[in-house]
């Protein structure tokens, strides 16, 4: 449960943010001073506090958001004005605010900004362990894995961190870029600073400028007010910049100036603003080939490029699996406030089998989908998806191809996936009616009705597919008519 903090004079404002975040997942305090505020976040541990700026009596709000910072430097504090134009909500940004709203408040963009802010909380606050993981580890928020290549990951963080070197992480989509990042972050001196992940790929290229540099009043239409960008909420601290690949040439030539001189313009702005920032950034692109199609400027890529971590990917540390299994039976079992679940023997050898195109975040997305659907205490193989499933293929409903099929790898051969792989598409090669996609999934639903003995209910969840979309293959490829299921 996520603990806010509202410290406001105005009963009305108490008022409003009790209905407003009437919820089982929020706990909701209030103070009535900044004096009170202060007496009361050392006792609650607020995971946010929103705060007025201009309250009655006593403490005024940038004098409690600065005593607030002093206790607690990554407590998020979002502030309150009825007064957006004036310099005082400016003075609170730069203070370490997190963001300012504006009275009358406008109820979705408040939610939408608290629930920002505690992510923002939980990435700071989320202690990460890159020690080599035993057997009897919690592997409680760690990352997870004894391979070789996860060892160099580990010995390079450590070695990082205690430095203000600008690190560039690379890697495929899912292999854990941005944990690697808090990682560094948590061992760094810059620890009890804030920490900011920015997605560059998920912003409007026509925003992200605004976002990290922020903008002056009147800089484009809708500028009504001055903004604080990310990089002067995050000074002392920690950015960490996803997908910087993805950045447009304009911007890249702002970060540029950050990462030479730690200073930078606000959109609209002709000062300016000196930021004292450790940069880490993320890429799942090839830059080398980006700077060479001169979309990426060769000289941030070198600025970047202090020292680079290069994630492998998970099919080539296939023995950190078993661990990363265990790992997330354990985080869903709490979640689910249950034992640690089990996986059977037959259902972890597939998915130490499995390619992994999606690699680490595909493998949680499978275990957390077992567990749904599964109805034992374990998982089973059959509770696993249809593309993890690599039995041997039976062609015995189907008369024998005009040409013959390649030979399929026993269980168990080395390089099993690949070799049935290259087994299977040799197979519908030969096929005279279908084209090789279809041809395979003609025989896997033929497979699957011949298991369940035509049960069409078992056979559409031993595939992952629905019964109505089973039918439609059944219909598509004749099958009903071959094998004279009823």
């Amino acid at each position: 449960m996520d603990k806010l903090l509202l410290i406001d004079d105005e009963a009305d404002v108490q008022y409003s943010f009790r209905r407003i975040f009437d919820s089982a997942a929020i706990e909701l305090h209030t103070a009535s001073s900044g004096e009170e505020g202060l007496k009361l976040v050392p006792k609650l541990k607020p995971d946010l506090v929103l705060m007025d700026i201009r309250m009655g009596t006593g403490m005024n709000g940038l004098e409690t958001l600065r005593r607030l910072r002093q206790h607690d430097a990554r407590l998020p504090v979002i502030m309150m004005t009825a007064y957006g134009t004036t310099q005082t909500a400016i003075e609170a940004m730069k203070l370490g605010a997190y963001d300012y709203l504006l009275k009358p408040f406008d109820v979705p963009k408040l939610k939408q900004l608290v629930a920002d802010a505690l992510q923002a909380a939980r990435a700071m606050r989320q202690t990460v362990s890159c020690q080599p993981l035993l057997e009897s580890e919690d592997y409680d928020l760690g990352i997870v894995g004894r391979s070789a290549p996860m060892q160099e990951v580990f010995k390079l963080v450590g070695q990082t961190a205690g430095t203000d070197a600008t690190v560039l992480i690379t890697g495929e989509s899912g292999t854990g870029k941005e944990l690697v990042a808090r990682a560094i972050y948590t061992h760094s001196r810059r620890a009890e600073q804030p920490f900011l992940a920015i997605n560059c790929a998920a912003i409007p290229e026509n925003l992200l400028e605004s976002e990290l540099f922020g903008h002056e009043k009147g800089a484009f239409t809708g500028a009504a007010t001055q903004r604080i960008g990310k990089f002067e909420q995050c000074n002392g601290g920690t950015i960490f910049l996803d997908e910087i690949g993805d950045m447009s040439l304009p911007t890249q030539t702002k970060i540029l100036r950050v990462l030479q001189n730690g200073s930078f313009e606000r959109v609209g702005g002709n000062q300016p603003v000196n930021v004292d920032v450790r940069v880490i950034a993320a890429t799942n692109k090839p830059l080398e080939e980006a700077v060479a199609a001169r979309s990426f400027r060769e000289d941030l890529f070198y600025r970047l490029n202090v020292i680079r971590i290069q994630l492998p990917p998970l099919r080539r540390r296939r023995e950190d699996i078993r661990l990363l299994v265990d790992y997330f039976l354990r985080k869903y079992a709490r979640a689910r406030s249950r034992p640690p679940g089990a996986i059977h023997p037959d259902a972890l050898a597939a998915l130490e089998r499995h390619h992994w195109p999606g690699n680490v975040r595909e493998l949680e997305n499978v275990i957390q989908r077992s567990l749904v659907v599964g109805k034992a205490d374990a998982i089973m193989l059959a509770d696993l998806p249809a593309e993890i499933l690599t039995e041997r293929p039976s062609v015995t409903a189907e008369p024998a191809p005009a040409a013959a099929p390649a030979r399929v790898p026993e269980p168990g051969a080395a390089n099993e996936v690949p070799a049935l792989a290259r087994a299977l598409f040799a197979w519908a090669r030969a096929q005279r009616t279908l084209k090789v996609l279809p041809a395979v999934e003609r025989e896997l639903v033929i497979c699957a009705l011949a298991e369940t003995h035509g049960n069409q209910v078992q056979a559409a969840k031993l595939l992952g597919i629905t019964r109505a979309t089973l039918r439609k293959r059944i219909e598509k490829f004749g099958i009903q008519r071959e094998l004279s299921i009823h």
